[in-house]
């Protein structure tokens, strides 16, 4: 059996796939804003999304999992900035991606 469990570093990237099968290779770091994916890449939890760095969301599709990696990125570009200007997003996404942000619990962030 492999020494794959706790003693080694998790990947500094994670893959995240969407409902249509696209697939999407995120900084750990950024994609951890969301407290979902953060329990699912715990390397302490039982999850197996914590020992293979990929996970599955069958309830979003590519376009608005493309969106929320775009924010994860773009929230980690400028987390220690000031006065930053707002994320653009597609307004005729807008339903989609409040449902996914509830999902993925980033509407719990400060």
């Amino acid at each position: 059996m492999a020494d794959n469990g706790s003693s080694s570093t998790p990947s500094k990237y994670i893959t995240l796939v969407s409902s249509d099968g696209f697939e999407f290779v995120v900084l750990r770091e950024a994609a951890i804003l969301s407290p979902a994916i953060k329990s699912m890449v715990d390397p302490k939890s039982q999850f197996s999304e914590a020992k293979t760095g990929r996970c599955v969301f069958e309830e979003i599709s590519g376009n608005v999992l493309e969106v929320v990696v775009d924010y994860f990125h773009y929230w980690y570009q400028n987390r220690d900035k000031e006065d930053v200007p707002d994320m653009e997003i597609p307004k005729e996404l807008c339903l989609e991606l409040l449902m996914a942000a509830d999902y993925l619990g980033l509407d719990q962030q400060p």
